[in-house]
This record gives C-alpha cells, sequence and structure tokens, in this order.
C-alpha cells in the first residue's frame, strides 16, 4: 500500500520535470523551451513488495503556442536503481522518507511488473492523492491470455516522437506509453484509460497506455 506524505520535496517533482520534459523526443517545445507546467492528473499503483513509489503524473504545458498534457509515470526509489542512469528524472529530500530517486517508469521494473498486472486485472489503481483509496475512474483492459509479458525480462524501451514502447520478453504485446495525450488514441489489443483536466478546468479522458499487437 503506498502511503500519501503530506509534506515537501525539494526539488519538486514539477522542477525536475520542467527540466527533464525538454530532453525528450516527444516534447512539443524545443531544448530551449522552459516548460510552464501544472498537475493536471494521474493515479498510483502498490509496489507489491512496499518499497518503491509508484506514480502516472499528467503535467499540462502552457509554454508556446498551444497546451500539451504529457504523462511522465515515474518511480521513487530510496537508493539508486542499478543501471538505469540514463533514467534518472533527478534525486529530491522529501520531508518524511530523505532523499530519494525519481526514475522514468518506463525503464523500471517494478513499475513496468505493476502495469501490467493492471492490465490483466491482478492490480487495483489507487487515487494519486489519497492513502488506501482505489480510484474507480482508471479502466484497464486487455485482450490476450494471463502471463503474456514477462516480468522477469529486460525491459527494452524505445523513445519515439509519439510515445514510449516498452517489450517485456520475446513475443509479448508492446506497451506505448503515451507521452502527448490524446483522446482519440486506442490500444488494439488493450489499454489502461482515465482522466486528467486542461488549464481552464476542462476534463478529458484517454489512453494513458496503450497494448499494441505484437510483430
Amino acid at each position: 500500500m503506498s502511503v500519501i506524505h503530506r509534506t515537501t520535496m525539494a526539488p519538486t517533482k514539477l522542477e525536475l520535470l520542467a527540466a527533464w520534459l525538454p530532453t525528450r523526443p516527444w516534447y512539443r517545445g524545443g531544448e530551449d523551451t522552459v516548460p510552464e507546467l501544472a498537475r493536471a492528473g494521474g493515479f498510483r499503483l502498490d509496489d507489491p513488495e512496499g518499497e518503491v513509489g509508484i506514480e502516472f503524473m499528467v503535467v499540462t504545458d502552457t509554454a508556446g503556442d498551444e497546451t500539451h498534457a504529457y504523462l511522465a509515470p515515474m518511480t521513487y526509489r530510496g537508493a539508486p536503481l542499478e543501471g538505469a542512469e540514463h533514467a534518472l528524472i533527478g534525486t529530491s529530500e522529501h520531508g518524511v522518507l530523505g532523499t530519494r530517486w525519481l526514475y522514468d517508469g518506463a525503464h523500471d521494473p517494478v513499475l513496468l511488473g505493476a502495469l501490467t498486472a493492471l492490465l490483466e486485472g491482478r492490480a487495483e489503481p489507487q487515487a494519486q492523492s489519497e492513502t488506501d483509496t482505489p480510484d474507480p475512474t482508471v479502466a484497464a483492459s486487455f485482450d490476450g491470455p494471463a502471463g503474456a509479458w514477462d516480468a522477469s525480462a529486460a525491459p527494452v524501451v524505445a523513445d519515439g516522437a509519439h510515445g514510449t514502447d516498452v517489450r517485456l520478453g520475446a513475443g509479448a504485446p508492446p506497451l506505448r506509453i503515451a507521452r502527448v495525450l490524446d483522446e482519440k488514441a486506442a490500444g488494439p489489443r488493450g489499454q489502461v484509460v482515465t482522466g486528467w483536466s486542461l488549464p481552464d478546468g476542462e476534463r478529458r479522458r484517454g489512453a494513458y497506455v496503450l497494448v499494441l499487437d505484437p510483430s
């Protein structure tokens, strides 16, 4: 069970993301853009071992001519994840837990294991800001057999202009993390769908994660 602490983080998640987003190939601004970010939605998943925080966070960016909603699945760890230096978003001092290492969750096997469990109906999505509170707005579906993904396999991750594709085992259906959220996006084999808010308060709903056909 994830415990939500009402405390401080320095730097904040938004400050870390503001530095990290312009380095991503799917960011719609340029490398010289300074993002103007606001929290816009998301949910959490539980680590069965209770060691790693797992959050799917949406932020809106109003820098530039258009507003975009970006999905940042993140893990929070009490020690560095070996071999994942390339996936480190940054470190932060948590008011209760001390130094936390924040990673792009597309590269973290704990997040990916929880995500595939969610798609297969073995995990329950949790509210983003409340302890031990299920989030009924999150809908997950998968048209395939149980055990389709090999949670022990090293993830093969590819960032592109429209998202991040992840493979977990030979022949497994690829997972696409839809980094720039779009209400029209749909996964041919399954998806994780929930909502987010625009800066003017308008609500949107669409796929955070899509399950693609194996190729």
